[in-house]
């Protein structure tokens, strides 16, 4: 049986889907193929790797790219983490089930290095727990 494709996008494929891809790896990827891409390629974000490296998810060799039409059209689950992606991605396939889980951008916060650096932890946090739910949902089906 193959497994189900999800796929994670966002406007700059740097921080919030990559943080969501390395997730899914960890708590999906038993049972699903797990692809992050964005509207644009902005490149991996350092202190998204970092970020992830506190919790022991290496996501350093994950890259930054732009909507693949293949995988887009095999995708089961396609999943927007930002408003921008949910308006301007591609019309998604009849069978993909889509949802959208809107993260504010880390990348964008504002104040302290010290208060910046507490929005990447935030983010991180509340998308691996919507992963854990999504996770346990998938379990029930």
């Amino acid at each position: 049986m193959s497994k189900e494709i999800i796929y994670f996008l966002c406007t700059g494929n740097s921080c919030r889907s990559q943080i969501a891809e390395g997730f899914a790896k960890k708590y999906l990827g038993n049972e699903f193929d797990v692809f992050s891409a964005g509207i644009e390629a902005h490149g991996l974000n350092p202190k998204a790797v970092r970020a992830m490296l506190e919790l022991n998810i290496d996501i350093s060799g994950q890259v930054s790219e732009t909507i693949n039409p293949d995988i887009l059209q095999r995708a089961d689950w396609i999943i927007t983490l930002c408003d921008d992606a949910n308006e301007r991605c591609p019309i998604s396939p009849p069978s993909a089930k889509r949802e959208h889980w809107g993260f504010e951008d880390p990348a964008k916060a504002k104040g302290t290095e010290e208060e910046r650096w507490a929005v990447f932890q935030r983010v991180r946090d509340n998308i691996e727990a919507r992963i854990k739910r999504f996770a346990e949902e998938a379990k029930m089906r």
